[in-house]
């Protein structure tokens, strides 16, 4: 089990440098793991990688190989939200994927081991796990445990809708300030079932982690234990040559999306799946977005964390995981228990004496939150490639509405008219030229949904826009509307006062205006550009549909 450094005169070099570094020669003949480790400081869910990534390291020299940290950028989504830092979050996924290749290609890396959290950094990571086929694992910092503020459990998108509740006049600005106080008390990716725990927990489903690694919180000492576990499990996989193409196949990706459902996870994980299928070699008429809405009518929604509902990850991972989860979907028949994993065992063995712990986190089957998925696929004259909508987290009076369409080209404008007042029951609120090709970026939103939730108007107003939301959004916010503005898309020919019909169940957002209007408003439609330079430039060129998960072109 040597590396490619180990032997041979033609590799003399390269071993002068790997002695400047101290290696010995044991050292030197051992294969090389790379820890590319996203640990910065300023991300809460990075606060701690360094400490995960060292008991990687600790796990790997105990399985024998030689491990070395190298980085990877990350953008911490909370903290980018509301200003223009927010067009670089969806790009820096394709910047990760294609930094974790190089450094892995350039190395001669034997195997990596994916230390990561938050939102875009953990989908970006399994692009590049995908694109090398080395050996490969992941482990996350995990999650952050809820706040707690008179007796209330918090997170992040409770801070969010206090914002909304004091510009509405609700609270004032010393109760604003104890929000801001208790809603995110440790270190760890935000305590709800947002963005980045939902790709943590779907990275189990997808069996390139070991169990846990969605749901064990940031500082419990069982994190560490998972890390030296995934160290081990690298070399395992280096020994035995299982690669991602062994683990991360069209059952597995299929997998992830039966979990997706029944645990009710981000919006964002379309965009992301999309692109992972993308990378494995599934075509277009293979996986698409309409195999979410297949998949959706066969699995039930199982699980309601916040912001769909008041528990948290913490409590998921005390009521038996995901493992727990997957378990239930296996003799439902809707997971194929098949799948090989990182551990080099099926998910049928791995999850086979996990139980549910807690019905009122996972609920029975025979008593689901819904009998149909977290989240919807809705298609119609303004989105005729598709949007998107977590289900699970609208009000059910929101579940079919039609109402005025309110108009605005960026959700700056947006924002000011929600925190004036200006926005009232009824109102579809609409927001465009926010997509992958108009923000640039594909901007998350979710000031202006937190904004309409926190001034008491989530069972009244909708939001629709190319843009997306941030797994901490609820209410009936639909993002992803394809084809967006910037690209020529109907959302675009939307004037103030149309009326939009939305009905969810039955998976259909439509604009209500006859054909031969609609049709000469497109004919004479001209989409807006904004004036972008540097990355956003480049990306903007390159990136593709968010309905075929804003990917570079090929």
């Amino acid at each position: 089990m040597n590396n490619i450094f180990s032997e041979g005169t033609a590799m003399s070099s390269q071993r002068s440098l790997m002695r400047a570094l101290g290696w010995t020669d044991s050292e030197m003949k051992k294969p090389i793991i790379g820890i590319i480790s996203a640990q910065s400081e300023i991300i809460p869910g990075h606060m701690e990688l360094n400490k995960i990534a060292e008991a990687v390291k600790e796990g790997v020299i105990a399985a024998g190989g030689k491990p070395v940290i190298v980085p990877s950028i990350g953008v911490c989504d909370g903290i980018a939200m509301g200003h223009k830092g927010m067009r670089y979050s969806l790009p820096s996924r394709e910047i990760i994927a294609d930094s974790a290749e190089i450094l892995a290609s350039a190395h001669a890396f034997d195997g990596v081991v994916f230390v990561g959290n938050c939102d875009k950094i953990i989908p970006g990571m399994l692009m590049a796990a995908v694109r090398l086929n080395l050996p490969a694992a992941f482990v996350s910092g995990g999650p952050m445990l809820a706040g707690k503020k008179h007796g209330e459990r918090l997170s992040l998108s409770s801070m969010f809708e206090a914002v909304g509740a004091y510009n509405a006049g609700k609270i004032d600005a010393d109760e604003l300030h104890d929000y801001e106080c208790t809603a995110c008390p440790t270190c760890g990716s935000c305590s709800g079932m947002f963005t980045a725990n939902s790709l943590n927990c779907l990275t189990e489903a997808l069996g390139i982690a070991l169990p846990g690694n969605g749901t064990i919180p940031m500082v419990y000492s069982k994190r560490i234990m998972l890390a030296k576990l995934t160290g081990e499990a690298v070399m395992h996989c280096v020994k035995n040559n299982i690669r991602p193409s062994d683990i991360i196949t069209p059952k597995a990706v299929r997998n992830a999306v039966a979990v997706d459902m029944a645990i009710g996870a981000s919006s964002n994980s379309v965009l992301h799946l999309l692109a992972v299928a993308n990378e494995v070699g599934m075509s277009e008429k293979d996986f698409s977005i309409d195999v979410m809405n297949e998949m959706s009518a066969k699995v039930p929604n199982i699980c309601k964390l916040a912001p769909a509902g008041k528990d948290y990850i913490e409590d998921l991972n005390e009521a038996g995981g995901i493992s727990a989860v997957i378990k239930e979907l296996e003799d439902l028949g809707v997971f194929d228990g098949t799948a090989m994993t990182v551990s080099g065992i099926s998910q049928h063995e791995r999850v086979k004496n996990a139980r549910v712990l807690d019905e009122k986190i996972i609920r029975p089957l025979s008593n689901p939150y819904s009998k149909t998925g977290g989240l919807a696929i809705l298609k119609g004259n303004i989105a005729l490639e598709g949007a998107v909508v977590k289900k699970s987290a609208v009000d059910p009076a929101m579940l079919k509405h039609s109402g005025p369409a309110r108009v605005f080209e960026s959700e700056e404008s947006a924002m000011e008219a929600i925190s004036t007042g200006k926005i009232v029951k009824g109102d579809v609120v609409v927001i465009r030229y926010e997509g992958p090709k108009g923000g640039p970026g594909m901007r998350e939103m979710l000031s202006p949904t937190s904004a309409i939730v926190g001034a008491g108007l989530g069972a009244d107003v909708a939001l629709i826009t190319d843009g997306r939301f941030s797994g901490a959004t609820r209410g009936a916010a639909i993002g992803h509307v394809c084809p967006e503005a910037a690209a020529g898309g109907a959302i675009g020919v939307i004037r103030d006062g149309d009326i939009i019909d939305i009905d969810i169940e039955n998976g259909s957002l439509n604009l209500r205006i006859d054909e031969k209007e609609l049709a000469e408003r497109m004919k004479n439609f001209k989409p807006l550009e904004k004036e972008v330079s540097g990355y956003l430039k480049r990306y903007r060129d390159q990136v593709t549909s968010a309905s075929r998960g804003a990917i570079f072109k090929k």
